[in-house]
């Protein structure tokens, strides 16, 4: 009977060795001499490889001259334990074929250290490293993680429009859609471009947000959540940015913001114990990688926490609740503010908040994370409910270690003439929004939702530094490969 191929992942959870097994993958490291070829093999499905011992009196000379890094092979041959260090099992070669071969003069994965800079150059390639078989592997168990925490609460997923005719955040920064000629398009008797030309008779562009249309599922169905691709055309080149990126965002009819608070809440907790109960050997592979990459950095400059312990953080933590007003106090008197240590001063109330002051807020003040709420109106979006001082909305930000803001929400404005005078006040067309003023005319509820960025959700668990760095294919100004 034929030998049915097995994982590698599956044949190192094995217990029942002396047996014939036929693992496939790429070729990691070949080391040896004439007597014997040690073949370190990696499928894809575990950070680690599987040694596959090959005799050249077994294998010929003109195949194993063939096994370089980077190639693909097949071997058939007897599972046993290994009585090497590093692995407690081997494959002892009987059969073994090259696949696909690897010139190892122009293969450009060597077993080496490469910079991820080198490595983003040829995204193609970098899923065969370490480091992203990991990050990639961690994106879709965070990924199942999201839709199983979702299901078992009852809500629906709702697939909401790539191409739309609404700026959701109100940013304008966004990227068009058309088929219309790009040197000789139609025009008005005004000169501007007649877009009622165009596919869709409209100006339309790629969604910033799900939001706005998630927001009319949750006040017919309840709860739902949204979870796909969303763009934003600014041209920023940060460790923080991207053009193309995911998004998660649950809205929930008859939620108030201490609800929406507690959700956001469970989610992230959530999503942290998935990550530790589920990927134990790429975190581990992962944060031993940031405490190497560590070592030459000052004392100053190091993470506080290991990977797997901002993890366990945020677990064993209730996220302490502080109002935007407070906190700016808070950041006002502090230490870095007074000494001007804060590369952006904090002088009072209206401050929009930066990253290094909510990192400041979670590891040095209250040393757990927080959800600030209770924003000023005019650095928050026209959607988000008007609180009864009418200098305030019901926003709510989570913070994190090493992040800061992972999360952003609010509950949303359900009186009809309050957000109308808002969106008046903020110079959004009513026309162009009458569908979802319509929501508030016909059986309006309190509702709200949140956001969060899938990519910051990724840097947070892999503790990659970079968002190029957790996307398989980033898309960034100037750049658009594949």
């Amino acid at each position: 009977m034929k030998t049915k191929r097995t994982k590698v992942s599956e044949l190192l959870q094995s217990t029942e060795f002396d047996r014939e097994v036929l693992v496939k993958g790429w070729v990691r490291t070949k080391r040896g001499n004439k007597h014997v070829n040690f073949i370190a093999v990696n499928d894809g499905s575990t950070i680690k490889n599987i040694q596959v011992v090959a005799d050249p009196n077994q294998i010929s000379e003109d195949t194993l001259r063939l096994v370089t890094t980077g190639a693909s092979i097949s071997v058939t041959g007897k599972l046993v334990a290994s009585q090497g260090a590093g692995q407690n099992m081997e494959i002892q070669a009987s059969q073994l074929e090259v696949l696909g071969t690897a010139d190892p003069e122009k293969y450009p994965l060597q077993p080496k250290k490469h910079s991820f800079e080198f490595l983003r150059e040829i995204a193609h390639l970098r899923p065969r490293t370490s480091t992203f078989s990991a990050v990639y592997r961690m994106r879709h168990a965070m990924s199942f993680a999201v839709h199983q925490f979702f299901n078992q609460k009852g809500f629906v997923y709702m697939h909401t429009p790539i191409v739309t005719g609404s700026d959701a955040e109100g940013a304008g920064e966004m990227f068009r859609v058309t088929t219309l000629d790009a040197k000789n398009p139609p025009l008005t008797e005004d000169g501007s471009v007649d877009f009622s030309e165009d596919f869709f008779g409209k100006e339309t562009n790629l969604t910033v947000s799900g939001q706005l249309e998630g927001e009319l599922g949750a006040l017919a169905l309840g709860d739902i959540y949204t979870f796909g691709p969303t763009f934003r055309a600014e041209n920023s080149n940060t460790t923080r940015h991207l053009a193309e990126f995911w998004m998660i965002e649950p809205e929930m009819a008859f939620y108030e913001l201490s609800d929406n608070m507690d959700l956001a809440e469970e989610f992230l907790k959530y999503l942290a114990k998935y990550a530790l109960d589920n990927c134990a050997d790429d975190l581990e592979f992962l944060e031993n990688r940031l405490l190497d990459e560590e070592k030459n950095k000052p004392a100053t400059d190091r993470s506080p926490m290991t990977l797997r312990e901002k993890l366990q953080f945020v677990v064993e933590n209730d996220f302490e609740r502080v109002s935007y007003t407070d906190a700016v106090e808070i950041l006002k008197n502090s230490k870095p503010n007074k000494k001007k240590k804060f590369q952006f001063p904090v002088e009072g109330w209206g401050t929009d908040l930066q990253s290094e002051h909510e990192r400041y807020l979670v590891e040095k003040h209250f040393n757990k994370p927080v959800i600030l709420f209770d924003y000023p109106k005019d650095i928050k979006a026209f959607y988000m409910r008007m609180n009864d001082d009418d200098k305030t909305v019901g926003a709510m930000d989570i913070l994190f270690p090493g992040i800061g803001e992972i999360v952003g929400g609010s509950q949303r404005e359900e009186r009809l003439d309050v957000l109308r005078a808002r969106m008046a006040e903020m110079h959004i067309p009513e026309e162009e929004m009458d569908w979802y003023l319509d929501t508030r005319r016909f059986g309006s509820v309190p509702h709200s939702g949140f956001g969060l960025g899938f990519e910051r959700l990724m840097i947070f668990v892999t503790g990659l530094g970079n968002i190029r760095d957790v996307i398989p294919f980033p898309r960034t100004p100037g750049n658009a490969m594949y």
